[in-house]
């Protein structure tokens, strides 16, 4: 672990091992030369290898209204996790607040510890009010940004933070190293209480309200009222390099971000890196994270940093407001950029300019070089084809619902609508308990029809309710394809999937055509993600080996289709060997 040093200029901040050096001594000295190269990357930090967790209530003012949200440490967004590739940390974890909570480590592959990846009823039961839980994070592969956040109802409104992977002790960044680096969070903002959003959504049926904002790090931006004194602001020198931490916190929505008269240099991707990819914006899903390169190469100004909605469903209301970060260069400069003229913003696509959003997505290859090279299945042994819909429930006891045509909205992944079981199911797995859930997901959907017809039989509008999974053998390797369907007007998806990375070999508009695609599968540098963004009415392939026992979700990461059932779960079965196995759980795991 690297340690802080104390040089000609002075001590460091942290309080770690002080090295104190007798000034006559050359042998001293020059261990401190090797000692200063050899922690280049980091010279004056102390890893943290055990972090406090409490989750609470704060009262957070914006908008011009003032209400309690549920934080981590009190702080909007949360604390931020820094460890080296391969580190494990503990994170204890204390419920304050007045709900059940869950936390989960968005990337983090968790190897075959499944037990503190966090989603509720899947790989545990919640932590209840007064309760505590000792979490482990074991990182492997990872190294970049990844981000935590709430797994429980709706509390990851507020409650999320990043993960920062530094490289490993004695190597570096594959490009060059940038002055600082900036997390930067985009986030959803309601001034009703989450918790009653969501229940308003579960009791008429229908769409949930939208955000009031969108946020940078915490703040909507000098474009909403009562905000332009809190708009985050990043300050740079001109000549140097920025890394931007860049991830999309919101619950429902895929953004657009740009900064003005800068381009941005894309070098990693969830926690994995890529080529150099220059553009004048970034297209990113919710659960995705993106490492961009600044350079500030401007004249001296103020220059808007802003984010606004990618959406596509044709009945689908969304939050049409622009969230604003300023950018200034230090020094003194005259007639600073106004931050009321719209005409100071950066160009963005148009909200539902598909072919904008994906011909960023497709534009990111692995870096797929000698030093981090890449693994793409190529002979596959599971072939999963699944439809992702957005669909309808008759209303109960013969009421009418917000949802179509008087119905309640639903979702479904091959028309079976996710419920989850009442206990978890990663410990009904290792109990071998059974009734908690099927193994019967389907591998093809069990009606085949033109997906992408806007002119669909209303009697595929409703799935079937169910806790079905897929058991995969260890090692085996998997293929899936993820159809959006226009059923209820299509929309995007942004798919993650818990405990694995995937390949993301093609995606394309229509109906997948399992005899012209594949030969235009990219097999060579293919982005390596854990959440991927399928097109509306459009498909996306990804391929993994399934070498991660355990039970892992997969689900939509727009919050209330995964409320609405779009979900599954992978049950990967133990390997052979010692290493291949499910390792036992905590002593303090949360009870039902």
């Amino acid at each position: 672990m690297p340690f802080c040093i104390y040089g000609e200029k002075g001590s460091c901040q942290s309080s770690a091992t002080k090295m104190i050096l007798p000034k006559k001594s050359l042998i001293l000295i020059q261990i401190l030369r090797f000692l200063v190269l050899y922690f280049h990357h980091q010279p004056c930090s102390l890893a943290i290898d055990e972090y406090e967790f409490v989750v609470k209530e704060a009262t957070y003012t914006r908008l011009c209204s003032t209400k309690k949200i549920l934080t981590v440490n009190g702080q909007f967004p949360g604390p931020t996790i820094e460890a080296q590739h391969g580190d494990t940390i503990y994170v204890n974890v204390y419920n304050q607040g007045k709900q059940n909570i869950t936390i989960h480590w968005h990337g983090v592959l968790q190897p075959r510890y499944p037990w503190a990846d966090g989603p509720e009823y899947i790989t545990q039961c919640p932590i209840k009010p007064g309760g505590r839980f000792r979490q482990k994070i074991i990182f492997s592969t990872e190294e970049g940004t990844l981000w935590w956040h709430a797994h429980s109802d709706w509390s990851r409104a507020t409650v999320y933070g990043a993960i920062i992977i530094h490289p490993k002790v004695g190597t570096r960044y594959p490009f060059p190293k940038p002055d600082a680096e900036v997390p930067i969070i985009l986030g959803e903002w309601w001034k009703e209480d989450i918790t009653k959003v969501l229940q308003q959504m579960h009791d008429a049926g229908g769409d949930p309200n939208i955000s009031d904002a969108f946020t940078i790090n915490g703040q909507p931006g000098d474009l909403y009222p009562c905000s332009k004194q809190g708009t985050f602001k990043l300050t740079v020198d001109r000549g140097k390099t920025y890394l931007l931490r860049l991830i999309n916190a919101a619950m429902n929505i895929i953004l657009f971000f740009a900064i003005k008269k800068h381009n941005l240099t894309v070098v990693g991707v969830d926690a994995g890196y890529t080529k150099p990819l220059s553009s004048e914006y970034v297209t990113i899903s919710p659960g995705q994270t993106i490492d961009a390169l600044l350079s500030a190469n401007q004249k001296p100004d103020r220059y808007y940093m802003v984010a606004r909605a990618y959406s596509t469903g044709s009945n689908h209301h969304f939050d049409n407001t622009t969230t604003t970060a300023i950018v200034q260069y230090k020094g003194k400069y005259s007639n600073p950029t106004s931050s009321s003229s719209s005409s100071s913003l950066p160009s963005l696509p148009f909200y539902n300019d598909t072919n904008a959003a994906f011909s960023f997505l497709g534009g990111l290859k692995s870096l797929a070089d000698k030093k981090h090279p890449i693994d793409v299945p190529l002979h596959i042994r599971n072939r999963i084809f699944t439809t992702i819909s957005v669909n309808s429930f008759p209303c109960r006891d013969n009421n009418t619902c917000a949802g179509p045509n008087g119905t309640r909205f639903a979702a479904s992944m091959n028309n079976i609508s996710f419920v989850n079981p009442s206990t978890a199911l990663l410990q009904a797995y290792y109990q071998h308990t059974n009734g908690v859930y099927g193994d019967n997901f389907p591998d093809m959907p069990p009606f085949l029809f033109n997906f992408t017809d806007i002119f669909l039989p209303l009697n595929l509008e409703t799935p079937k309710r169910g806790t079905e999974v897929m058991v995969l053998d260890y090692n085996t390797t998997v293929e899936i394809v993820l159809q959006g369907t226009a059923l209820m007007g299509g929309i995007d998806h942004p798919i993650h999937l818990h405990g694995y990375n995937f390949y993301i070999v093609g995606f394309g508009l229509g109906n997948f055509d399992i005899y012209k695609d594949p030969v235009k599968y990219n097999l060579k540098d293919p982005p390596l993600r854990n959440t991927v963004s399928v097109p509306i009415n459009g498909w996306v392939t990804v391929r993994f080996k399934a070498d991660n026992p355990g039970v892992w979700l997969l689900h939509c990461h727009i919050d209330r289709h995964m409320t609405w059932g779009m979900k599954t779960v992978f049950i990967v079965k133990d390997g052979d060997q010692p290493e291949e196995r499910l390792l036992p759980p905590p002593p303090d795991m949360p009870r039902c």
